[in-house]
């Protein structure tokens, strides 16, 4: 228990990412470049998919609340990291660390279980294609999303309810960019242990239930490709699976490594660097994933830029027209 006369601390300071002077800038400026393209590539990917009829289907749908997702649990944390890298004093309240750590862990849960979500997707796209639109059906897929949402809600109010029992006294230098459990439990005055194992096995049940379903359907995928008579088909079959592995493989082993592991002072740099991965970089990573990898979305954008750029042409000709018409009567 902790000592009944301690103060309980109103704030925190965050460790950061550097000391260095001299690195600041240069992390400042790559930092604020990736949150720039997640922002821009995202929205963009959403954009796309919501203008273009091609586009609408399942898959785009579960891909444009990936897209949001990605834009939420970074703009969560990008922004304040930016602010105060360049600072010397990086404080945040004690209710802005638990709100900070609420919606993290509400959008960072929804996306895992999103990405298994994609996963079955998938495996219907490929084992059922003639009753695709049947079995992935927009009631289908409402509530996928919504399933999702609910898991990251659940996950979001036992961990920050959770949180709210420990006392912080001894100390409020954070040790790390942003407000996360493991960081948080190391600078508590109580006893965590209850904390560390409800972090155990809620992050442990959501990855393995998530794993078992993506797992599940790529062993499914397997059984049918290798069923296929035609080398084209196997070959359309993993183009069309593979930006959806790359962004599990990033996400999943980056976050494995941070929560999967004892909350120690000394972890917590290896933790620190994990975080980056799947906090900055996958959600900067993924609309590329899914663009330059993929036919229809590359497709669909040149139809949308070819329709903007004939938009913008017809109006001109049409007034060069009536320009020389009138000087040839003339």
């Amino acid at each position: 228990m902790a000592d009944e006369n301690c103060t309980e601390v109103t704030q925190f300071t965050f460790s950061g990412l550097t000391e260095h002077p001299q690195l600041k800038p240069i992390l400042f400026v790559l930092f604020l470049g990736s949150y720039a393209l997640t922002l821009v590539g995202n929205l963009g990917l959403i954009a796309l998919i919501k203008v273009s009829p091609q586009l609408h289907t399942p898959m785009y749908f579960l891909l444009s609340n990936l897209a949001f997702l990605d834009i939420c649990y970074s703009s969560t944390i990008s922004p304040k990291m930016l602010l105060d890298l360049p600072t010397k004093n990086k404080v945040i309240s004690f209710a802005g660390c638990l709100t900070q750590f609420y919606f993290y862990a509400v959008f960072a849960t929804a996306e895992i279980y999103l990405l298994a979500a994609m996963a079955y997707d998938r495996y219907v796209a490929i084992s059922k294609p003639l009753l695709y639109e049947v079995v992935m059906s927009s009631g289908v897929c409402m509530s996928l999303v919504a399933a999702s949402y609910l898991a990251g809600l659940l996950n979001a109010i036992v961990h920050t309810s959770a949180l709210l029992r420990l006392s912080f006294c001894s100390s409020s230098v954070i040790n790390n960019f942003y407000c996360d459990g493991p960081p948080l439990f190391v600078v508590a005055s109580t006893d965590t242990c209850l904390n560390e194992r409800l972090m155990f096995v809620f992050v442990g049940f959501n990855m393995m239930a998530t794993n078992l379903l993506i797992l599940t359907s790529y062993a499914c995928i397997v059984v049918v490709m290798g069923r296929m008579g035609s080398a084209a088909g196997r070959r359309k079959a993993c183009s069309t699976c593979a930006s959806h592995l790359a962004a599990v493989i990033i996400f999943y082993v980056s976050a494995t490594f941070n929560y999967m592991q004892p909350s120690s002072t000394n972890s917590l740099g290896r933790k620190k660097i994990a975080s980056i991965f799947y906090t900055i970089i996958v959600p900067m990573l993924n609309p590329m994933i899914y663009s330059l990898r993929n036919k229809e979305v590359k497709n669909a954008l040149s139809n949308f830029i070819r329709r903007k750029i004939i938009l913008n042409i017809k109006p001109l000709s049409f007034f060069f027209t009536k320009i020389l018409g009138f000087r040839d009567g003339a």
